[in-house]
């Protein structure tokens, strides 16, 4: 099990809202949650799935990520 992070776009509870069931229907991914509250908006996951899935999941939500 691998733990990712990612620098987001996803900055309120709606956008949460929103990236949920893309995040939420694939199983290799364990957990996740968004700090709205830090700047760069950290999407932190951890999966079995490499960063560029994970990433590709929050692009097709309609949002940008980018590895930390």
């Amino acid at each position: 099990m691998n733990i990712f992070q990612f620098k987001t776009n996803i900055n309120c509870g709606g956008c949460v809202a929103a990236v949920k069931p893309h995040l939420e229907s694939v199983p290799e991914l364990v957990t996740w949650k968004v700090d709205t509250a830090n700047p760069q908006k950290v999407l932190t996951v951890e999966t079995t799935l490499p960063p560029t899935a994970v990433q590709s999941m929050v692009e097709k939500a309609g949002f940008k990520a980018g590895q930390l």
